[in-house]
């Protein structure tokens, strides 16, 4: 069987939803929204924003968990990293943390308002080594790095310069495609 690149799969950055560092949750939200409607129906939905210097250099990406966290802004109070976390609360000890500390009571009776209101520097996840992979590594390499860090999506580089996105949902389709393939 021919050897799958990360270059083979990748999104690259003209077809993702992008957004300034500057720009505000109203205009993410809008430009994840505009970038759907252009993509290939056939596939699945982008569920990130990346964020751009003024360079255009991707320097952060907003997940749709960045996106409602940032509405809610007691969570920065109670968790200080913006990574996913995996914790295995209970889901009696959420909804008492839910309602001891009051969230999620008035966030979304102004949300036009927040949306226009908050930048997305302020809530963006800042890419970290791990989270990168080189265009020209192996579908191997990059499904190792999406087991052992757990991530939904890693930022294909080229000379360090992040030129396009790999999707867990692309790779689990490539995969799910060859596993059928098989015919057994």
């Amino acid at each position: 069987m021919k050897t799958q690149f990360v270059k083979d799969l990748m999104v690259p950055l003209s077809e993702y939803a992008t957004v300034s560092k500057d720009a505000t949750l109203a205009e993410a939200v809008k430009a994840l929204r505009d970038a759907q409607k252009v993509f290939d129906p056939n596939k699945y939905r982008h569920r990130a924003i990346l964020v751009l210097d003024e360079k255009k250099n991707v320097i952060g990406k907003l997940s749709l968990i960045c996106i409602l966290r940032a509405l809610e802004p007691k969570y920065d109070e109670m968790i200080s990293d913006k990574r996913p976390m995996h914790l295995g609360f209970t889901r009696q000890f959420q909804k008492a943390m839910l309602e001891q500390l009051r969230l999620w009571e008035a966030p979304l009776k102004d949300i036009c308002k927040k949306a226009a209101d908050i930048k997305v520097e302020n809530f963006m996840v800042r890419p970290d080594e791990g989270e990168c992979v080189e265009k020209d590594a192996s579908l191997n390499e990059a499904i190792h790095q999406f087991v052992m860090g757990h991530h939904q999506s890693l930022l294909v580089t080229e000379d360090k310069r992040i030129i396009g996105i790999l999707r867990l949902t692309d790779v689990f389709t490539k995969i799910s495609d060859m596993i059928i393939a098989c015919n057994i």
